[in-house]
């Protein structure tokens, strides 16, 4: 695995910081097919993450691969349009680097967001689950190799790593949306391809409401740095064996993010502007 010191980080944070020229208030970590969420900020300036030293690129449909940074009522928003995820062939350390940047930028808290498939029966396509907590049976971890200390601790606790008191404001905003919300246990898989029944069905005896690709590195990192985080799973499908003879693909979940994106983007302006 490669191993990188806090320079290789820096070199990242300082070439954002001297386009933006301002310190974000919060990060915002766009899932599949959320793109158009970006039309609500203000005053943007827009970075390839091609132009960015050290930092991945995005390979994947519906990921911009772009950082937009601009105003959202009374926030400086920093939002990635586009993440990176493991089964893209980058391994944990790389999945580390977005919110380690955010980090040196000095952001207070980051809000991730996805797109995933149900595993509680009683979810459907359009909810949206705020989680509270993750499973992870990957042995993989962004902490992996020589620790950092700029960055926090060897060793560190996650028993609030979705924090709290941002859960308890998301829950507060969610009375204004026509959307139907739920707080739940997301479960980590790799990918790319999407899980098997039996999977899901392990899945929810571990006690997972909803399962995807993507958020855990980013979350483990936040919270190895020591910032609060506010994670939203979008329901885009019912997963694996659950509906039966029904056949799971990426064009399904675009399809889903469409009908639900203006909703969805209204209520997360919300939830940004109160936190």
């Amino acid at each position: 695995m490669e191993e990188f010191d806090i320079a290789f980080y820096w070199q990242a944070a300082d070439y954002i910081r001297g386009i933006i020229r301002e310190t974000p208030d919060v990060a915002v970590v766009l899932g599949s097919a959320m793109g158009p969420f970006t039309n609500k900020i203000r005053n943007t300036v827009e970075i390839d993450y091609a132009d960015i030293p050290n930092f991945p690129v995005s390979t994947v449909a519906f990921h911009a691969g772009k950082l937009v940074f601009g105003t959202l009522g009374t926030k400086k928003v920093l939002c990635m349009s586009g993440r990176f995820h493991a089964y893209e062939g980058y391994n944990a350390v790389l999945l580390s680097m977005p919110v380690r940047v955010f980090h040196l930028l000095g952001v207070k808290q980051t809000i991730l967001t996805n797109a995933a498939g149900a595993v509680n029966l009683s979810y459907a396509p359009g909810d949206v689950m705020i989680i509270s907590d993750h499973i992870k049976l990957s042995s993989q971890s962004p902490m992996i190799g020589p620790n950092i200390p700029a960055f926090g601790d060897r060793f560190f606790d996650v028993s609030d790593m979705y924090t709290a008191s941002l859960r308890k404001t998301a829950l507060n905003c969610a009375k204004h949306s026509p959307l139907r919300f739920h707080e739940g246990v997301y479960m980590y898989f790799a990918g790319p391809q999407f899980e098997t029944p039996a999977e899901i069905r392990m899945a929810r005896i571990l006690g997972a409401d909803a399962v995807g690709m993507s958020t855990v590195p980013e979350a483990l990192t936040a919270a190895h740095c020591g910032m609060p985080v506010l994670g939203f799973s979008v329901i885009t499908n019912m997963a694996a064996g659950i509906v039966k003879e029904a056949t799971l693909s990426h064009e399904e979940v675009a399809n889903t993010m469409a009908v639900v994106n203006e909703r969805f983007s209204d209520y997360l302006e919300e939830v940004i502007n109160a936190i």
